[in-house]
C-alpha cells in the first residue's frame, strides 16, 4: 500500500486530504508540525510527504532540511503545499529539495494527480 505523510496545522486541510488519500488507497499519517512529522518519520517510511511551510515550532523548510539529512528519507518525494506564494518562497522550497511546490488555495484533484505522478 502507498503511504503518505500530511504535515499541516490547518484542520480543514488535513481532514480533506486524509479523506481523499484514504479513498485513493493510501495509508495516511498526519502531523500538525515539523516536530511531530520527524517523530512519525522515525518509524514510518512514506512514499511521499505533503508539507506545509508555515507551522508552529518547526516550519516546513527546517523540516525538509532534516528529512534530506536522513539517509533513509533523503529520496522520499516531498510536495510543499503553502500559502506562501512569492517566487522567493517557491525557489527556497525547491532549492531545499522539494519535488514540487503548490500554493494554497489548491485543487485537491490536481494534488492527487501530482502525488500519483511523483510516486510512479
Amino acid at each position: 500500500m502507498k503511504k503518505i505523510l500530511i504535515v499541516d496545522d490547518e484542520p480543514n486541510i488535513v481532514m480533506s486530504l486524509e479523506y481523499t488519500f484514504k479513498k485513493n488507497n493510501f495509508e495516511v499519517f498526519i502531523a500538525r508540525d515539523g516536530h511531530e512529522a520527524l517523530d512519525i518519520l522515525k518509524n514510518a517510511l512514506p512514499n511521499i510527504i505533503i508539507l506545509d511551510v508555515m507551522m508552529p515550532h518547526v516550519d516546513g523548510y527546517n523540516t525538509l532540511e532534516q528529512i534530506k539529512k536522513d539517509p533513509r528519507l533523503k529520496d522520499t518525494k516531498v510536495i510543499f503545499l503553502s500559502a506562501k506564494n512569492k517566487e522567493k518562497d517557491i525557489e527556497k522550497g525547491l532549492s531545499l529539495g522539494a519535488d514540487l511546490y503548490m500554493t494554497k488555495p489548491f485543487s485537491v484533484k490536481k494534488l492527487v494527480e501530482q502525488v500519483n505522478e511523483l510516486i510512479k
